[in-house]
């Protein structure tokens, strides 16, 4: 066992490898860019119980709950206590859903100026680099003038890579979740990048729904409402990358201590929590081949020899609190749980998140998968490695 349970190691420089996360969510991207090498000195996050659940999983990250279109890059160096020349990057993924194909597209929502805001702080606090990620319907051409003041801010400082569209499946995640990224760096901060040094590498480990859920309980109980009923014991049955990124990889300052000492003493895992259907939803699910969909919830079965399609967060309480479909698990008649759905994500099993599944669900839909993240933000660091 404790073999499968350590910290990387890694003897990180905090004068030059800190970055920070604007809209951090819970943390897919601060993860990968802790494993990476990197220090999470900053998170910010206007979103309470995703700021609580950043806060659990880093515990040595300053957390500012702070609306970024009223932070300016002086205050945020001056929270953080940041000095020139300390902050290696800037990172994050301003709100999509204005953008995404998958909702409503809407080029006045609110929301999408935060993308241009998100490169202001890049302009006003200067990151030797940054890197933005979004839906790839931010590309439309109705987005068009969004994308051009975003990028009109910070041309003459920093190099702009081609937009590149990466699919998390190709990474060895088992999701096919796919996000456009945006990535800059100071030419004479960094060794020349291209996005085809980006590219998934040959040979990259393909990871299917039935390996990523490998070792969990199947039979849930719809009665596992609370936090407490939804810490259950897992089974250790995964090796190669993914396999091991599950129970270890631990970055040094990063992980719940209790959560992490449950895994390792007693194999125990947080985030089984049932849900309640009805025997006329369950027959009816009963009927849904793999692949295929429920035809009055839409709700998806996994196929077990694929991969899991992009799991949507649902709305927050400011736009009616919906929840999003989940997919159905491969085998059982229910929708999956909170902890299968961050397996999907390839989030690890000693990772927390909010212990409600309406904001768990929230939480994993929004993130970025850190089994990718981490492919990135390795790049990354070993070109700030070689100047």
């Amino acid at each position: 066992m404790s073999n499968k349970l350590h910290s990387v190691g890694i003897k990180q420089r905090r004068d030059s490898h800190q970055i920070v996360d604007l809209f951090s969510g819970a943390g897919g991207l601060s993860l990968g860019a802790a494993r990476a090498g990197f220090v999470v000195s900053g998170a910010v996050e206007i979103d309470s119980e995703a700021m609580n659940a950043h806060k659990k999983n880093f515990l040595k990250t300053d957390h500012l709950a702070v609306d970024v279109s009223k932070l300016t890059g002086h205050n945020l160096r001056t929270s953080l206590n940041l000095r020139n020349g300390d902050l290696a990057g800037i990172i994050g993924g301003p709100p999509c859903q204005g953008f995404s194909h998958i909702g409503r597209n809407n080029k006045g929502d609110a929301r999408n100026g935060l993308f241009v805001e998100f490169f202001r702080i890049v302009a006003e606090t200067r990151p030797k680099f940054f890197l933005a990620e979004n839906v790839p319907g931010i590309m439309g051409e109705k987005n068009r003038e969004t994308r051009e003041r975003a990028f009109s801010i910070i041309e003459k400082d920093y190099v702009l890579l081609s937009p590149m569209v990466l699919s998390a499946n190709e990474y060895g995640a088992p999701t096919t979740r796919k996000r456009i990224f945006f990535f800059g760096y100071q030419k004479d901060e960094m060794s020349p990048l291209t996005p085809e040094d980006f590219m998934p590498p040959k040979g990259m480990e393909i990871v299917r729904v039935c390996d990523a859920l490998k070792g969990l309980p199947t039979k849930i109980k719809p009665s596992w409402q609370s936090e407490r009923d939804g810490w259950r014991p897992v089974r250790y049955v995964l090796n190669g990358y993914f396999g091991g990124r599950l129970h270890g990889h631990i970055p040094e300052e990063v992980g719940d201590m209790e959560a992490i000492e449950r895994l390792k003493s007693k194999r125990l895992v947080s985030g089984f929590l049932g849900t309640v259907h009805s025997q006329e939803v369950s027959e009816r699910y009963a009927k849904v081949g793999q692949g295929k969909r429920d035809y009055v919830s839409k709700a998806q079965r996994l196929d077990p020899n694929g991969f899991c399609p992009t799991l949507r967060a649902g709305t927050g309480r400011e736009r009616g609190s919906y929840q999003a479909v989940r997919p159905l698990h491969p085998t059982e008649n229910r929708v999956i749980t909170p902890r299968e759905a961050a397996r999907l994500q390839g989030f690890p099993d000693w990772f927390q998140f909010s212990p409600t599944k309406w904001h768990s669900f929230r939480q994993i839909g929004n993130s970025v998968s850190p089994i990718l993240a981490e492919f990135i933000m390795k790049v990354v660091f070993c070109k700030l490695q070689n100047v």
